[in-house]
C-alpha cells in the first residue's frame, strides 16, 4: 500500500525526468534510426522469406490434422455402433435365410 501513498512522487519525477530527457531524445533520434533501421528491415525480410517458405509446410501439417481429426470423431461415432450393426446384420441374414426359399417356385 506504500506505493499508492508514494504514487504521485513518481508521476512528478517521471514527468520531469522525461521532460528533462526530451531534448537529448529528440537529438539523438536521427542517429539511433540510422542505426536501427537498416536491422529493423532485415529483420522484416527474414520475417517474410520465413513466412513463404513454412506457410505451405504449415497449411500441410494442418490439413494432415485435421484429416486424422476427422477419422477420429467418425470413429468415435462409428464404433459405438458396431453392436448394433451386427445385430441388424444378424437379423438381415436370417431374414434372407428364411425368406429364400418361399421366392423360388418349381415351374414344371
Amino acid at each position: 500500500m506504500i506505493w499508492l501513498l508514494l504514487l504521485p512522487f513518481r508521476l512528478l519525477f517521471g514527468v520531469v525526468f522525461g521532460l528533462v530527457a526530451l531534448p537529448f531524445v529528440l537529438l539523438f533520434l536521427p542517429i539511433v534510426l540510422l542505426i536501427w533501421l537498416p536491422f529493423a528491415i532485415l529483420r522484416f525480410t527474414l520475417k517474410v522469406v520465413f513466412g513463404l517458405i513454412l506457410l505451405p509446410v504449415i497449411a500441410v501439417v494442418m490439413l494432415v490434422g485435421l484429416l486424422v481429426g476427422g477419422m477420429a470423431v467418425a470413429a468415435a461415432v462409428l464404433i459405438p455402433l458396431i453392436p448394433l450393426l451386427f445385430g441388424a446384420f444378424c437379423v438381415w441374414v436370417g431374414w434372407r435365410l428364411i425368406a429364400s426359399p418361399a421366392k423360388t417356385v418349381m415351374r414344371t
